[in-house]
């Protein structure tokens, strides 16, 4: 049977590393990289950023504002490289949605 876990990241989403990925430093190599079961990507330098970014607490808008103003440069094209980046690692199983929580 197949997961669709699958996200479609817009400026709205709030996303997080799923319960069985971890952003980790690796101290041998000296370089960042995403666990998952028997899968390691390692990230360039602004992906971990981004990657920090994603708690599950801050929307894809609230992250692009924050990069935006910290690199002084074009919102459109940060959110653009930003979105692009989420759904890769969404459609990848690395990255999931917070869900509001219904009382």
């Amino acid at each position: 049977m197949a997961l669709s876990r699958n996200i479609s990241v817009s400026e709205a989403s709030r996303p997080k590393l799923p319960r069985h990925a971890r952003l980790k430093f690796d101290e041998t190599r000296q370089v960042w990289v995403l666990l998952a079961p028997e899968r390691v990507l390692a990230p360039d330098e602004i992906a971990v950023e981004v990657l920090q970014l994603c708690d599950g607490v801050r929307s894809v808008a609230d992250m692009v504002d924050q990069l935006a103003a910290k690199y002084t440069a074009p919102r459109e094209a940060i959110l653009t490289d930003v979105v692009a980046m989420l759904q890769d690692l969404a459609d990848k199983g690395f990255l999931t949605e917070a869900r509001e929580k219904t009382s």
